[in-house]
């Protein structure tokens, strides 16, 4: 067996369980609507509204940090795949 057609193979795989592991994940999720449900009906309840525009900005602060995250990640590969490669002699 080659090299080449061993690190195809590897491709194929790996391309396989990722999409195994796909479609897994979103046959068994885990509903999470009775917790929202819940809690926007605690929030309209209330005679100021104070609450509730804490809870929406702690909601809109929370969802920041993951794209910040996932863009540094992503900024730090396109980095380092564009460096070009030392040239051997």
């Amino acid at each position: 067996m080659s090299k080449k057609s061993h690190t195809g193979l590897v491709e194929v795989v790996m391309k396989t369980k990722i999409l195994y592991i796909s479609i897994l994940l979103l046959l068994f999720s885990i509903p999470a609507e009775a917790q929202c449900a819940m809690c926007r009906a605690v929030l309209e309840s209330e005679e100021g509204q104070e609450t509730a525009k804490g809870i929406n900005n702690g909601i809109v602060y929370l969802m920041i940090v993951p794209y910040i995250l996932i863009g540094a990640v992503g900024y730090f590969i396109y980095k380092n795949k564009k460096k070009p490669t030392s040239l051997k002699k």
